[in-house]
């Protein structure tokens, strides 16, 4: 059985994009932005709109010709060889894990500031935004509870996430509405004397830290549970691009709302004063919106778990890739006979979690490491999606974007941007997390007896150079992004952009037809005989 069970249509897949984007970022994405940028924060969700649109494209191509569990920690590979698809794969993990423990620490902390008598007790579940004692063992239970629900079956998660999606669309647009009419103040916008009153670099910042990538990251559910779609083809693309675009809406509209909603008294010393345990769930206290108090408090449950739920299944399915792609032991590669879902590698992310839960206690830390490991992944799409329209050319593809030539390169370049922006020291703390996986990857090549290693290695040396020279670059920047200001601001964006062209020429040409490729021709031959089935049975339906 080297398939999972195909029953996802278009809407279902559409929910879990919509559903892994909108969790614990709308909580507290505006809040942590507004803190960052300003009223000027709205900004920020556009320009992370446009750049997670750019590599999501690149995705949705390579997503469409290769339906298959764990997807996006194969892509690279197919183009690159092992060594490449390796750093990538990690870096995608590695942020995609995260996400896991970092829902459960959002319900947590909105949690922790529940205003009834009777829930005094939840106050010490969170002391300086870290879990505490009592806070972790909750999320623990959060943790095992996502893992139970996505245990037995596709079909129990894809119900499961559905409905709750729907139930995430409408809270959010209740709040929305709630505070525009009830305490919007429009002053807000002004009062500091600019809407970016912490500059404009502050508001790139913001795109890359306060959480908007990482809420955006969701588009990725989709492609990774593309082996159980129905006709990936058509339903890719379109769960991908249609979800970008729904939360979009929804992002930018709830951070103009959290905007005005905040009493100006509050800000007289600056956005960055602004502290809040439960920001919207605090602002509707402020205005003595109860009804809504009571529904924030029960979402805070409802959206981060559905996130929850929704990663836990697609990590699965990036395990059980990477052991496909012979980086992980083979018993990760096994599918239950019944219900097709791949158990111990959901034991091994579990317990990832629970590392991750314990090391990094705060929504906003962890939030800030998925961002950036998520970029470093996102720059291996433009680059292998172009590589194989030469080393692949004869490859079917349901979708082909017009225009990718162009659509490529600067993808790569905003990836590289953003991750700039991330500021010194996290973005080399964050790329010193990736390279730890190197030794992995260095054994399982010493137990295949480092049998093609040098052309694999030589086909990904431009990923290795890449980091260094983007770490680098983040030391001496500016310092509005946190580097020693040896090179100013503007010129650092100038040097970042014509680097990335230069390391995307690289990249490009190191492209090669690896042995992995074909493993990419047989799930993309399978997807041609299938869809031609399809057709010929309408064709038959049609004549009759």
């Amino acid at each position: 059985m080297n398939q999972l069970h195909r029953k996802m249509g278009t809407f279902s897949l559409t929910m879990v994009g919509l559903g892994s984007i909108i969790g614990s970022g709308w909580l507290f994405g505006a809040w942590r932005a507004a803190q960052i940028a300003g009223p000027a924060a709205f900004v920020s969700w556009i320009i992370g709109m446009i750049v997670i649109s750019f590599i999501a494209l690149s995705y949705s191509e390579l997503g469409s010709m290769f339906p298959e569990a764990g997807g996006m920690v194969k892509y690279t590979q197919y183009s690159h060889g092992s060594f490449a698809g390796f750093l990538a794969a990690w870096a995608n993990w590695i942020a995609i894990v995260s996400v896991i423990p970092v829902e459960a620490v959002a319900s947590v902390q909105y949690m922790s500031s529940w205003p009834w008598e009777w829930a005094r007790w939840t106050h010490g579940l969170v002391v300086n935004g870290s879990l505490t004692g009592g806070g972790l063992a909750i999320a623990s239970g959060l943790l095992i509870i996502y893992f139970f629900i996505n245990y037995w079956t596709v079909s129990l998660f894809s119900k499961a996430n559905s409905f709750i999606t729907v139930f995430k669309i409408i809270i959010p647009g209740l709040t929305i509405g709630t505070l525009l009419f009830a305490g919007f103040h429009a002053s807000n916008f002004t009062s500091t004397g600019s809407i970016a009153p912490n500059g404009w670099a502050s508001v790139l910042t913001a795109v890359a830290t306060s959480g908007i990538i990482f809420a955006f990251n969701g588009f990725q559910s989709p492609i990774n549970m593309a082996g159980e779609a129905k006709n990936p083809g058509r339903s890719i693309p379109i769960a991908v691009i249609g979800s970008i675009l729904i939360a979009t809406v929804i992002y930018v509209l709830l951070q103009i709302a959290f905007i005005g909603a905040v009493d100006p008294s509050m800000i007289v010393h600056g956005w960055q004063h602004l502290t809040f345990n439960s920001p919207f769930a605090d602002l509707a206290i402020s205005l003595g919106i109860n009804w809504l108090v009571i529904i924030l408090y029960s979402d805070a449950f409802i959206s981060p778990s559905g996130t929850g739920i929704t990663y836990t299944a697609t990590t699965s399915r990036m395990i059980y890739g990477m052991e496909q792609s012979k980086y992980f032991p083979s018993v990760f590669g096994k599918l239950h006979p019944l219900y097709g879902v791949p158990r111990q590698a959901m034991f091994l992310n579990l317990g990832v979690s629970f590392l991750f839960l314990f090391l990094f206690r705060g929504w906003g830390v962890l939030a800030e490491i998925i961002s950036v490991a998520t970029l470093i992944s996102y720059i291996t799409g433009p680059v292998t999606v172009m590589t194989l329209r030469r080393t692949g050319a004869d490859l079917y593809r349901p979708l082909r974007l017009k225009g990718l030539s162009f659509i490529s390169p600067i993808g790569f370049v905003i990836a590289s941007l953003v991750l700039y922006w991330a500021k010194w020291p996290l973005t080399g703390q964050v790329l010193f997390i990736i390279m730890i996986g190197l030794p992995i990857y260095f054994y399982y090549q010493a137990k295949q007896k480092w049998q093609g290693f040098r052309q694999n290695f030589f086909a990904g040396l431009w990923m290795v150079a890449y980091l260094l020279c983007m770490m680098i670059v983040s030391f001496l920047g500016s310092d509005k992004f946190g580097g020693l200001n040896v090179i100013p601001y503007g010129w650092d964006m100038a040097l970042v952009t014509c680097m990335s062209l230069f390391f995307y020429s690289w990249a490009i040409k190191s492209g090669f037809k690896s042995e992995f490729l074909e493993q990419g021709k047989r799930v993309n031959d399978d997807l041609r005989e299938k869809e031609n089935q399809m057709e010929s049975q309408l064709d038959k339906k049609s004549a009759v």
